[in-house]
This record gives structure tokens, sequence and C-alpha cells, in this order.
């Protein structure tokens, strides 16, 4: 929905298809990201949700000294912690593959114009003290939604009007 509303807004809108999607790893989706985005630059704005938060702020801080994008909307996204998750193998080895990866976000933020990060008030994977470093070491804006979960599809959140909005206050 996302993309169809931006696109009727004339916004160029890119929806990457990421490798091994069931299987996280940032060093394979990296790589997929760095090749769709040729020359970032004030016009290119970034929307990611849960992990896909992760792969943006990764590919930000691989960019040169100089290189601003005009902004990004992390949904759901986490640097720290993350709660309620089953205790198999798997998934205790891609979330710590995440979490004890060290990323820089000062020269991330360095790479961004504007950000926003939203959050739900009920999510039971990504708890709201997430949004501490979302604000204070990237200067996001923050967005607390009401009742969303994880914002997926599988729980019925379709539409997120908050990122559509965000992205066109940015763009202006």
């Amino acid at each position: 929905m996302l993309k169809r509303e931006l696109e009727y807004r004339n916004f160029e809108v890119f929806v990457p298809q990421i490798p091994e999607a069931d299987k996280p790893r940032i060093y394979n989706w990296l790589p997929a990201l760095s090749k769709l985005v040729i020359n970032p630059n004030q016009n290119t704005y970034f929307v990611g949700h849960s992990m896909g938060c992760e792969l943006i702020t990764r590919y930000l801080e691989t960019l040169d000294s100089g290189v601003v994008i005009g902004g990004a909307v992390f949904v759901a996204g986490f640097f720290k912690c993350l709660t309620v998750l089953d205790d198999n193998r798997k998934t205790k080895d891609i979330t710590n593959h995440c979490l004890q990866s060290p990323i820089d976000l000062f020269k991330v933020k360095s790479h961004l114009k504007k950000s926003t990060a939203i959050f739900s008030d009920n999510d039971p994977f990504v708890p709201l003290e997430n949004q501490n470093d979302f604000k204070s070491k990237l200067g996001s804006e923050i967005i607390i939604e009401e009742g969303k979960g994880h914002f997926s599809g599988s729980t019925g959140i379709l539409e997120l009007p908050a990122a559509l909005q965000t992205i066109i206050e940015m763009s202006k």
C-alpha cells in the first residue's frame, strides 16, 4: 500500500528483493541493497520494518563522508532488545547476529537529513525502550501508534498512514 501511495505522488519506489529473507543476515542483505541504491542523495528515502531498520542503518554506516540522504522511516526498529522470542536456536542466532554486532549510530546520523521511528504500544517483540537510541543517537522523531502490534500483515496491519505522511513531510 505504501509503495502504491508513494508512486501515486510521483515517487520512484523500489522494494528490494532481499536474499534469503527467512534467514536474516546483514552480510547477505547489505550487498543487495547497495546494488539497488546507486547514488544516494537528498532525494533518497528509506522505509524499513523490524530487521529492515537494521539493514538501513548498516547501509548508511557504509556511506562515504558527506553523503546525506533525505531521510528514513524506521518501523518497529531495534538496536538493544527484543522480547517474547521463541526459544529455538534459529531465532536466537538471528537476533544475536543483529544485537551483538556493533554499529556506529552517530555515523549513521551524519548521513540522515531527517528520520522518524514508529513504534506500537503493544508490539510483542520490540519494546518501547528501543525508541531511546533512535531519539538520542539518530535524532529521530518518535511516533507511538496504539494497538498496532508488530505492524504485520498477518495481524491485519496493511497500511501505516504515519509512514506515508512522514515521507511526504520529509520530501518537502
